[in-house]
């Protein structure tokens, strides 16, 4: 007699099948992506002749070699990198929050990092020159970067009592947070001069158009790191799903689970925002389109968020570069155009989970 599995098993496997097709198609289509948005720019240096060219051992022009070695490589793996940590995160908060609305922006974290590009932006001319000589052109990365994480540091210190961290304490305080964040930045911007508020517009719709192998050897490390310790998170989440008591009955380290979720969001927004500037919606629509997809389950939400992330923000920069060619619009408004939308319809599918 043949042994039929239980419902919830085969459901399981269909899921998991799910997962793995959803890896390698989205694997492909990043592939596909990432040579697309190698080939365009308004130099018109052809990516797959320099490539045939490298591969036949030919000469290859200088100039092809700069444009695609120190505009298009670093540009298109800062799109890559910046659209995975995004998407991840927002993956992590919704199932930190158990709430599919939820996105890194929720914490303050992407607010503290946009607080210290713009003190750094309008402020930094006060710098003693040694000083600013130091940093050159790390000054608004590192800036960014160290606001998200003492927004980070402050909220996780405001929600933590007793060795306890309140999911809920931490979503309050978040917006409270980012409000008086907000005002902050609004009084430094009230200082700045034309030059810098041109600066400042630009910066905040976010843009991969200033990438390079500097900044992204400040911001990679960082990001790489946040991002190999999220896929640890997997069963956690996936315990949490159920309410935190019943996690820990289970054997799941519950305040563990949130520390390293915390930690690992707020590094890899903080790395993201500092390089590429204000990018939304990213961390709310890939994870909830691909929960649709392929289930809750974050041992494979998680790999092909990132993957979706970084396909989703390289398409979205190869638009930006298209529509208004040979200027460019910032990438930021291509995102918020078609992540508007959705995340009105999410709001809408969810009125009755949010009235309740």
């Amino acid at each position: 007699m043949v042994a039929v599995a239980p419902p919830e098993h085969r459901i399981a496997g269909d899921r998991d099948h799910l997962g793995r097709a959803a890896c390698l198609g989205l694997l492909l289509l990043l592939v596909f992506f990432a040579l697309l948005s190698l080939g365009q720019g308004p130099s018109g240096v052809s990516a797959p002749q320099v490539l045939a060219d490298w591969l036949a051992g030919r000469e290859v022009a200088t100039v092809d070699q700069v444009v695609m070695l120190n505009i298009r490589l670093p540009r298109l793996l800062t799109g890559m990198l910046v659209g995975a940590s995004l998407a991840v995160s927002g993956a992590v908060m919704q199932g930190l929050f158990r709430n599919p609305l939820a996105d890194p922006g929720l914490l303050g974290v992407s607010s503290g990092a946009s607080l210290g590009a713009i003190a750094s932006i309008v402020l930094g001319g006060l710098l003693p020159p040694a000083i600013a000589g130091i940093f050159g052109w790390y000054l608004v990365p590192v800036a960014a970067f160290a606001g998200s994480w003492i927004a980070m540091v402050v909220l996780y210190g405001i929600a933590t009592r007793h060795g306890r961290t309140s999911v809920a304490t931490m979503l309050l305080a978040g917006i409270a947070l980012a409000a008086m964040i907000a005002a902050v930045a609004g009084l430094i911007i009230y200082y700045a001069n034309d030059a810098q508020l041109r600066d400042l517009t630009f910066w905040g719709l976010g843009s991969l158009a200033g990438s390079s192998w500097t900044k992204l050897s400040a911001a990679a490390p960082i990001i790489l790191l946040s991002l190999a310790a999220m896929p640890m998170l997997a069963r956690g989440l996936n315990g949490l799903a159920l309410g935190e008591a019943t996690a820990a009955h289970v054997g799941i380290r519950v305040q563990r689970t949130k520390a390293i979720a915390i930690l690992a969001t707020a590094g890899a927004t903080g790395a993201s925002v500092a390089v590429s500037g204000g990018i939304g919606f990213v961390g709310i629509v890939v994870p909830h389109l691909l929960r649709l997809v392929i289930g809750p389950d974050h041992r494979w939400l998680l790999i092909n968020s990132a993957l979706l992330g970084a396909t989703v923000l390289i398409a979205a920069d190869i638009i930006s570069r298209l529509v208004v060619a040979p200027a460019e619009l910032p990438i930021g408004i291509i995102t918020a155009m078609f992540g508007g939308p959705f995340f009105m319809w999410v709001l809408l599918s969810n009125r009755r989970v949010l009235d309740a």
